[in-house]
């Protein structure tokens, strides 16, 4: 099973979602982001948020199109989407994908990154990706990963989550690396690009955010 999140983030930067639908997802809806599923034809399994984004009329669609709504008071202590990413990562799936977390309040998207890096979700081991329009993000842990050439996100940035990453080796890329060990802060790993097909990146120790974007 794996599980797509759509949050409230502004529609320009939110993806065509149904290519991202399969007999394996389950769809969960986070405030406006609900009726952004609705809008394109997708049911939600289940809805959270305190619903302070839609106005009557698509809070009406929402009740009645949605079996499962989770609504909270705006008082809080958890953002919508944290809360919708505790019951995922409980669901025990094989993936979380996030749409609709990127662009707009700087703060919320500073806000949604952290939930990537809380250690309920290291702990649990899930694969996790945050996906919009230009860009798609995810946490590697130390190892080898391949990595696969794509016309659509054709450069790729690794930053330091931890305060050290170790060993960093890139192989197939443009600005090649063996052995380096880099800071959290550094840019060293910006903007990078395969020159064949596919290519590797290895490490040896700490957490590092990968990023593919496009123009």
């Amino acid at each position: 099973m794996e599980i797509n999140i759509v949050a409230g983030g502004p529609d320009r930067y939110i993806p065509e979602l149904n290519k991202y639908c399969s007999d394996e997802v389950k769809w969960v809806g986070v405030d406006r982001g609900v009726y952004t599923l609705l809008e394109q034809k997708i049911a939600p399994h289940i809805a959270f948020g305190d619903f302070d984004s839609v106005n009557m009329e698509e809070w009406e669609l929402i009740q009645q199109k949605v079996r499962e709504v989770n609504r909270y008071q705006p008082e809080k202590d958890e953002t919508d989407l944290e809360l919708a990413m505790n019951w995922a990562i409980d669901q025990k799936p094989a993936k979380i994908s996030i749409f609709g977390a990127t662009g707009g309040r700087l703060d919320h998207f500073m806000g949604n990154l952290q939930l990537l890096m809380t250690p309920k979700l290291l702990e649990a081991r899930i694969k996790v990706e945050m996906i919009d329009v230009q860009n798609q993000l995810s946490l590697a842990e130390p190892g080898e990963h391949n990595v696969e050439k794509s016309p659509e996100l054709q450069y790729i940035s690794f930053v330091p989550v931890t305060e050290n990453v170790d060993g960093i080796t890139l192989t197939g890329f443009k600005y090649p690396l063996k052995n380096r060990n880099i800071s959290r802060g550094s840019t060293l790993c910006i903007s990078n690009e395969l020159i064949q097909s596919s290519g590797t990146f290895s490490f040896s120790n700490g957490i590092l955010m990968v990023i593919r974007s496009s123009d």
